[in-house]
């Protein structure tokens, strides 16, 4: 019986204690702060990503593997970039396409250099 008494007192002690150290003693924090779970991505925020940027990228493992919104935050910006990218190709493309529209072989003043004079 002396010993369920004892073994009683033992338990309380260690269920106040740990208590104690969760809940904290004062206004002093027991526990420091943690770091941001979360890193930057590591890609260039003042230039255009490139090749070498991406082949450098290397996102933090989590216990079970990548944490899916850091993995879905760089392949949103990696897309908006492609995709604002992919536009100006075309627009570029479409300006230097329509000085070659706009003055065709067959009009009149045109000058062909390849033989040499106007037709």
């Amino acid at each position: 019986m002396i010993v369920f008494f004892f073994l009683m007192i033992a338990l309380v002690v260690v269920v106040a204690a740990v208590t104690l150290a969760v809940i904290g003693g004062g206004s002093e924090a027991v526990l420091p702060e943690a770091e941001p779970d979360r890193v930057a991505d590591g890609l260039p925020e003042t230039r255009p990503v490139v090749r070498a940027d991406i082949d450098a990228l290397r996102l933090p493992v989590a216990p079970r593997g990548y944490r899916m919104a850091e993995v879905d935050d760089v392949l949103e910006r990696l897309a908006a970039e492609l995709a604002e990218r992919d536009a100006r190709i075309a627009q570029l493309s479409a300006a230097a396409a329509a000085p070659a529209d706009a003055a065709p072989a067959d009009a009149p003043g045109h000058v062909d250099l390849s033989k040499g004079g106007e037709r």
